[in-house]
């Protein structure tokens, strides 16, 4: 009987302990906690993230390739106006649907054509990023959203966002 009780109030001290608040002076609460007295814990650390920091360094990166101004354009054209007659030719459409169907291809595949020029011949930039934990991360991206030296940012997935 003894060992039972002796075993249900050491469970009962692991568990209240699992509840207990940290020590005094740490995190928001705890003693000698008043107005103007943070209790000698820095709260601005409280608003940082593991993933956040700011901007140091902002460099442009020429790609090195470069195409005539319209080719994207022009090739995407081709392509779209030959997949769109095809898919009208294979799903038995008429004469006029085919033309439809090419004309429609050729113009999505151009702006397609077209983007895919800008993504593959525009610069990106190298955006040196100094990280909440004192180390510094580089990344390359294509466009900078905003963002400049300076700013507090956060680097998710590879890629610099602002916060």
């Amino acid at each position: 009987m003894k060992i039972q009780l002796i075993a249900a109030a050491a469970v009962a001290t692991v568990a209240l302990a699992g509840c207990a608040t940290t020590s005094p002076g740490y995190g928001s609460g705890g003693y000698n906690n008043g107005y103007g007295n943070n209790g000698g814990y820095n709260n601005t650390t409280n608003n940082r993230c593991a993933d956040c920091g700011i901007v140091t360094r902002i460099n442009q990166v020429a790609s090195g390739r470069t195409a005539p101004s319209a080719t994207g354009a022009i090739l995407g054209g081709l392509v779209g106006a030959v997949a769109g007659h095809e898919i009208s030719d294979h799903t038995g459409g008429s004469k006029g649907n085919k033309n439809i169907a090419a004309a429609a291809g050729a113009v999505g595949g151009a702006l397609a054509g077209n983007q895919i020029q800008k993504n593959v011949t525009s610069d990106t930039f190298d955006i040196s990023v100094r990280m909440d934990d004192g180390r510094t991360v580089v990344v390359n991206q294509r466009d900078l959203g905003g963002i400049r030296e300076n700013t507090y940012v956060r680097v998710v997935n590879g890629k610099v966002i602002l916060r």
